[in-house]
């Protein structure tokens, strides 16, 4: 793999400067160590940054200047001295990122001249985690305009330079957790998160972090978005950026070496390295863009916690009928009788006349067993497995959300079934579909897929019409 590693670090200059002054400050300093160790492990011979303390305000900037010197002076924080710098930058890399942004519909460009001003936590990380300059570099602007899908084609144009080259590379994201600092100076003994509900969500990003759950954390952010009271995405879109260059899933080994106040905000150092193993229960679905088409509704809608309704059925006496609850138009839908979706998306949501449903898979609720076996063992190898037996779970799991919803499966209009093995198993699992789906006729598109995130053979994707009244 070309990718070999994902950092998170703060960019704030004090484990830097001054990680004597607050205890915090010096736990964050040794975990920029420990991160650092892990590189050199991880056999990585290229820093790829994106800074949230660069903006760019149109398109995307890269530095390309192969060996920029400076002294810098962070501009809210330059009582605490000055950084000299002496960086080795991969022009040619960044000049191949440029091209990959824009065969894919981004606007980028180089920036290549003596004393552009790097910022403070790109200089932060490299001094940290390249003190020897071992690794060659490459820097990335934060537009400031960008939504989820821009910055996620920018992080795939990412990885198409890497891979074009082989380089093995590491990407290292600059961003705080909750990321609200202190407006007046403080003393550094008096340094804390800024309020409880921040810490609340830091320690749940942590958790997903330790957990290796990059794509779950990405999730995470639009709940986190809709409750914090500073609307900013710049917190978040490091991980979408992260999550399309290394991969948007959630098989890593995460650790966390170290977190603490920093600021007022949440500065924690995390390492990411691809996992060998088998993902387990650690499902993922979202759309996954590949072209930026200029559309940037950033991240809209309503709080999901006041949309969301946990679906159930209403006790009805002998001849009468289950009442079932009607979601609002924008409503997302949980069943509580279906499989518990593991990462930040509902079972299904409601929008106009129509039901969208995450995709579903054979799991089972409460246990997570799959019906028919799993495709391989505890160790990664094939095993044989019943995709009939899968089959006939996914639509069972499916009838449970729509009825959740009000619905029913006669209601399915289109579904998308995704096989891992279409030679072995369309004959099996088309005979279990027919027995359903016959008389319903709802149009069907059957795809093969290289492997799904959990060791499933077969999941769908279903739009139903949602109920009237």
């Amino acid at each position: 793999m070309s990718v070999v590693a994902g950092v998170v670090v703060p960019g704030i200059p004090h484990p830097l400067l001054c990680p004597e002054a607050n205890e915090g400050w010096g736990r964050l300093r040794d975990g920029f160590e420990s991160a650092r160790r892990t590189l050199q492990e991880s056999g990585a011979e290229r820093l790829l940054i994106y800074s949230t303390m660069w903006p760019s305000v149109i398109g995307h900037q890269i530095q390309a200047q192969p060996e920029p010197e400076w002294v810098h002076v962070d501009e809210l924080f330059h009582d605490l001295g000055s950084i000299p710098y002496k960086f080795k930058i991969d022009a040619d890399f960044g000049h191949a990122f440029r091209d990959a942004a824009s065969a894919r519909g981004l606007q980028a460009r180089t920036v290549a001249y003596h004393g552009f001003p790097i910022d403070t936590g790109s200089v932060v990380a490299l001094k940290l985690l390249n003190p020897d300059n071992q690794f060659s570099a490459s820097i990335v602007s934060s537009n400031v305009y960008a939504d989820r899908a821009e910055t996620i084609v920018l992080g795939k144009a990412a990885r198409d330079a890497i891979e074009a080259d082989g380089v093995k590379t590491a990407v290292v994201v600059v961003m705080t957790l909750s990321n609200r600092l202190f407006t007046d100076f403080i003393e550094p003994s008096e340094d804390r998160i800024h309020s409880a509900k921040d810490e609340e969500w830091n320690a749940k990003l942590l958790e997903f972090f330790e957990g290796g759950r990059l794509e779950d954390v990405s999730q995470l952010s639009r709940t986190i978005q809709d409750q914090i009271r500073v609307q900013k995405v710049v917190n978040f879109k490091p991980m979408w950026w992260l999550g399309a260059v290394m991969g948007q899933h959630n098989n890593y080994d995460g650790s966390v070496h170290a977190y603490a106040p920093l600021f007022g905000t949440g500065g924690a150092v995390v390492t990411l390295i691809p996992s060998t193993t088998i993902g387990g229960d650690k499902e993922f679905d979202e759309e996954d863009v590949e072209h930026y088409r200029g559309d940037r509704s950033v991240l809209g809608g309503l709080d999901p916690a006041a949309k969301a309704i946990e679906a159930s059925t209403v006790s009805a006496g002998p001849g009468q009928s289950v009442v079932k609850p009607r979601p609002a138009d924008g409503a997302m839908v949980n069943a509580s009788n279906a499989p518990a979706p593991v990462g930040a998306y509902p079972h299904a949501r409601r929008e106009g006349d129509l039901l969208f449903l995450s995709g579903v898979g054979p799991r089972q609720p409460g246990t997570n067993a799959i019906p028919g076996g799993a495709i391989r063992d505890a160790d990664g190898q094939p095993v044989d497995y019943d995709v009939a037996a899968q089959t006939e779970a996914v639509i069972e799991n499916i009838r449970k959300i729509l009825e959740a919803a009000g619905s029913s499966l006669d209601e399915v209009v289109d579904v998308t079934a995704f096989l891992i093995n279409m030679d072995r198993d369309f004959a099996a699992y088309n005979k279990v579909y027919a027995k359903h789906f016959t008389s319903i006729g709802a149009t069907r598109t059957t795809l093969a897929i290289s492997a799904l995130p959990t060791p499933i053979a077969v999941e769908f994707k279903v739009v139903a019409r949602a109920p009237s009244s």
